[in-house]
């Protein structure tokens, strides 16, 4: 897989629209890569990376192609090492200290809020999920570390998702349960989730 310095997110309630706008970005500008299908909630998501220029160029394309048919996107440069990876799909387990979980309503602001908490704080990411089978849509990102990191990082990352249409949840665990600590080791997801005997009581 090609690595690419910046990303473009691009998020629309219409697939047609999606489809239509994906190909006009794709003609308009020569990125690197692209990704791109229907989610949840009869939605459709673009990923693309390549030079700034490229990504800055196409996604302005997108904006314009769209218009009142995209539900929210994001455009970032300089993108952080772990954001990149993450949104490729590349997890890291869990392995220890505390955890924050930002749920967004929209994929777009779980890549704002993820960035913005990545680069402005050491804290690690765990996982981050944009629509995908069982979100209805919506994105989550778990991040790992101290309790102060992890506090700062929550405060950034809502921040910047406040400066678009998108609503955000969060929480912190302070001190995770071990069996909460093998699960998040295998994702979120209910089907990747493993069935952990625990010492409570059996008929």
């Amino acid at each position: 897989m090609k690595t690419a310095p910046a990303i473009a997110v691009l998020e629309f309630d219409d697939i047609a629209i999606g489809i239509s706008t994906t190909d006009a970005m794709l003609k308009r500008a020569p990125i690197a890569f692209f990704k791109c299908g229907t989610i949840t909630r009869g939605r459709y998501l673009t990923l693309i990376g390549g030079t700034t220029a490229s990504v800055v160029e196409s996604a302005d394309e997108g904006i314009r192609h769209a218009g009142e048919g995209l539900l929210e996107h994001v455009v970032l440069s300089d993108v952080h090492p772990r954001l990149y990876e993450g949104v490729l799909g590349n997890r890291r387990p869990h392995d220890g200290g505390s955890l924050a979980i930002v749920e967004t309503s929209t994929a777009s602001a779980s890549v704002r809020g993820a960035e913005a908490a990545l680069k402005g704080t050491p804290v690690e990411l765990v996982e981050i999920r944009l629509a995908d089978s069982g979100l209805a849509g919506k994105g989550v990102v778990i991040f790992q570390g101290t309790l102060h990191d992890l506090d700062a990082a929550v405060s950034l990352a809502v921040a910047q998702i406040g400066r678009g249409p998108a609503s955000v949840s969060y929480r912190v665990i302070a001190a995770p349960h071990e069996a909460t600590i093998a699960q998040i080791a295998h994702g979120t997801s209910f089907r990747s989730s493993l069935l952990i005997e625990l010492d409570g009581e059996t008929v």
